[in-house]
């Protein structure tokens, strides 16, 4: 009980500072809950809906979720440049002249609440209101906001169709130069390896194959033919008898012959002594002599192949001759075979190097198969935005002109202020106490320096003190009860609207009341 009597003087000792502070903040609250003007907030009410066309038929070339739509077309709106032009044209703030630009911001944003509802299987929502002087305004400046909604939903839906079309365009343009490159390349490579491609190289084997063939069978005929010109020259040297060899008898041979068959005629008519038949025993001798020396001339001609035997040379000849034509096929078809064995050595490397720029080529005709078709879509989707019907943003309730101000709840911020102002008196009477550490009582003395008074001795006051103290104590209370609201008013009529410093303290801070 003594503490309660105790906090109580205290709080009457501090009293004039209470009320003080708690009576011009009343003051203030009551004046700006009379004085502000009233405020009108008209609403409208937004919805994306989805594509006209299902997906599946036609697929949007804007996908984008309805939710960062919407909060994408927000930050468009309240773009600083915006919300000067609707203020600027419809003169919406009062005493608009006076303030500067970043001043009629701050108030426009201030007076423009943007609320957005979505969630899963849920439609989603926006919701915008706009606070004015007057419903007129109110309803016109929200009028202006959804126009530029509407301008930058289509203007984005669309510009981002078009940034779809021209990008597959582009690539499509792309693809098929890189493509013409590509096959310019393959062209001039079979050009330059039209002899050692991939798909010649079973003929060039066989053809390998068969001229080989042929060559063995040209070297086994060279050999025979040489064999035959080297059996001749053997049969001829060793004097084989004509007739029995396959080498035609030359004239003296021939008349040889004849000779000695007169001979053996002879020798059955006459004997050896008779002149005829010695005639013809030298006839004989000269005639083997002959032979034997066209024989010896074989080994000792001054030409290979060439003997004192006209007809043995002329077979040579045509011997020789078949040969030189058969070393002159060898040689070609050894050269073809060298030729043909590059171009197959050849084959395997241009195969690899073939096959990996068609490789290319054909990654290339697939990435522009896909592109062409997704310019076929994007071309579709660039017609659905232009026609509108993609995924739109609708109306579903217009701006419409209150008929009641919304604003201000006066009672709410005269009574807000009143309680806030003794809050703070009361939070101000605490405060000096709690900074005022002097003793006022036995217990504080003990507190201080621990010593136990025999007495407390109270001081005594006269009546005149008392008379003077308590009219004291009435006068400022009245002075502070009467001259605080005066004063707060005065400022108000004469100096500055409080309604006016209320709004531009709300503009700073974003909020209103």
């Amino acid at each position: 009980m003594a503490d309660i009597r105790y906090f109580l003087s205290i709080f009457i000792r501090r009293l004039p500072y209470f009320l003080l502070l708690a009576a011009t903040i009343s003051a203030i609250s009551v004046i700006v809950a009379v004085s502000l003007p009233p405020a009108y907030v008209s609403r409208t009410r937004l919805i994306v809906e989805a594509s006209q066309i299902p997906d599946q038929l036609a697929p949007s070339m804007v996908q984008m979720p309805g939710a960062e739509r919407l909060q994408i077309i927000e930050q468009r709106l309240l773009t600083r440049p915006n919300l000067l032009d609707i203020a600027r044209n419809l003169n919406v703030l009062e005493n608009q002249s006076k303030l500067t630009p970043d001043e009629i911001v701050s108030a426009m944003q201030a007076r423009t609440t943007v609320r957005r509802t979505a969630g899963r299987d849920a439609a989603t929502l926006m919701e915008i209101s706009f606070e004015a002087r007057t419903p007129q305004l109110a309803a016109g400046v929200l009028n202006e906001y959804l126009k530029l909604i509407q301008q930058s939903d289509i203007s984005l839906r669309q510009a981002r169709a078009g940034q779809t079309l021209d990008f597959f365009q582009t690539e499509v343009t792309r693809l098929a130069k890189e493509m013409q490159e590509q096959s310019e390349k393959i062209l001039i490579f079979k050009n330059e390896n039209l002899d050692a491609l991939p798909d010649g190289l079973d003929f060039s084997q066989s053809q390998r194959a068969a001229m080989q063939e042929r060559l063995e069978e040209t070297e086994r005929e060279i050999f025979q033919l040489r064999s035959q010109r080297q059996q001749l020259l053997t049969i001829f040297k060793e004097g084989a008898p004509v007739g029995t060899s396959t080498i035609p008898a030359t004239e003296n041979e021939t008349l040889l012959a004849k000779v000695k068959s007169e001979l053996a005629s002879a020798l059955l008519l006459y004997s050896e002594t008779n002149p005829k038949v010695k005639l013809l025993q030298a006839r004989v001798a000269q005639l083997e002599g002959a032979v034997q020396a066209e024989r010896a001339s074989v080994g000792s001609a001054s030409q290979p192949g060439e003997t004192a035997n006209p007809a043995l040379n002329l077979q040579l000849a045509e011997i020789d001759t078949r040969i030189s034509t058969l070393e002159n096929q060898r040689q070609g078809l050894e050269e073809k075979i060298a030729t043909l064995t590059d171009v197959i050595d050849r084959t395997p490397s241009n195969a690899i190097q073939l096959e990996e720029m068609q490789r290319v080529y054909k990654n290339l005709e697939d990435q522009s198969n896909a592109a062409v078709d997704r310019l076929a879509q994007a071309t579709t989707g660039e017609r659905i935005e232009i026609l509108s019907r993609g995924e739109r943003i609708s109306i579903i309730e217009q701006p419409a002109i209150p008929n009641l101000p919304t604003k201000p709840n006066r009672i709410k911020i005269a009574g807000g202020g009143t309680f806030m102002g003794i809050a703070l008196g009361l939070g101000l009477v605490v405060l000096l106490e709690f900074l005022n550490r002097a003793p006022r009582r036995p217990e504080d003395i003990i507190k201080k320096l621990g010593v136990w008074p025999m007495a407390a001795i109270p001081y005594t006051r006269t009546r005149r003190e008392l008379y003077v103290q308590r009219s004291i104590k009435v006068a400022i209370t009245l002075l502070i009860l009467v001259g605080g609201p005066i004063a707060v008013w005065a400022v108000h009529e004469f100096y500055l609207p409080l309604d006016l410093l209320a709004d531009k303290v709300m503009n700073k801070l974003g909020v209103r009341w």
